[in-house]
């Protein structure tokens, strides 16, 4: 599917539901997007992956409707640059801590005349009747570039980050929040972090920005849902089984009247 639909489920406000991809073996990815996740959750920054690895994995995802996540490394313009290149929708980048590093994020994630993002869209040659010019042209209104608040540093100048334009999510990552917040090891369950959370959610609101989590346990999703985090992933198929997933997935679409499946 070009361009992705994930734009328009975020701004319904209703759950947008991912899971991280455990392999990058084909038939592994095909099960998992078969789950009929919205979006999926490729981390290259903890698993031993580069997007030389992914072939084809991010085209067979825009194939079925689901819209690829790649978590780079770090706020470099060469992750940034491949990841979108192999076909992401989205690009996540951890630990941006300061407005200025949101502001070099923009730069290297958008085309001109927002950013300099360097022009070779590799995945364009993938898709039936797309073309990079294609690509170019709906890059800026069809990707996402998601930033990860995960420090006490970043929570301090949240207000600022949120005011600045042309980037679409927040994401509060729980395990590394908790280790600034002094609690190495905890995650949302911990009452200052939880509380940091909960306010986050209240300064989103209006900001035209999407929030985003990541939970391992269904029940904490269902939970932080309720709150605003809207965009959420929930473990991997490897954890809950691909049969598991699907039924994860229809239960909380079910719950919130979500029908574009």
């Amino acid at each position: 599917m070009y361009p992705s639909d994930i734009r328009k489920k975020l701004a319904t406000g209703k759950p947008v539901l991912s899971t991280s991809m455990p392999s990058f073996e084909p038939h592994i990815a095909n099960a998992t997007y078969n789950c009929k996740p919205d979006w999926v959750w490729i981390d290259t920054e903890h698993n031993p992956w580069g997007t030389e690895s992914m072939g084809t994995l991010c085209v067979d995802g825009r194939k079925k409707g689901v819209a690829p996540v790649i978590r780079i490394p770090w706020n470099d313009p060469a992750y940034i640059k491949k990841a979108y290149d192999v076909g992401a929708v989205g690009v996540m980048i951890p630990q941006v801590d300061t407005p200025d590093e949101v502001r070099q994020a923009i730069h290297d994630a958008k085309y001109p005349p927002i950013g300099e993002r360097g022009i070779a869209p590799f995945f364009a040659g993938y898709l039936d009747g797309v073309s990079a010019r294609d690509v170019v042209d709906n890059a800026n209104d069809e990707t996402l570039l998601i930033l990860q608040m995960e420090s006490v540093e970043a929570w301090e100048q949240i207000d600022e980050i949120l005011a600045i334009p042309d980037f679409e999510v927040i994401l509060a990552g729980p395990a590394d929040l908790s280790a600034s917040l002094g609690f190495p090891g905890d995650d949302a369950t911990n009452p200052k972090t939880a509380n940091v959370m909960v306010d986050l959610a209240q300064k989103v609101k209006g900001t035209g920005k999407a929030l985003a989590t990541t939970m391992g346990d269904v029940n904490h999703a269902k939970e932080w849902i309720k709150e605003g985090y809207t965009m959420m992933n929930i473990g991997s198929s490897l954890q809950y089984g691909t049969i598991g997933l699907s039924k994860i997935f229809s239960e909380i679409r079910e719950e919130y009247g979500v029908d574009w499946h």
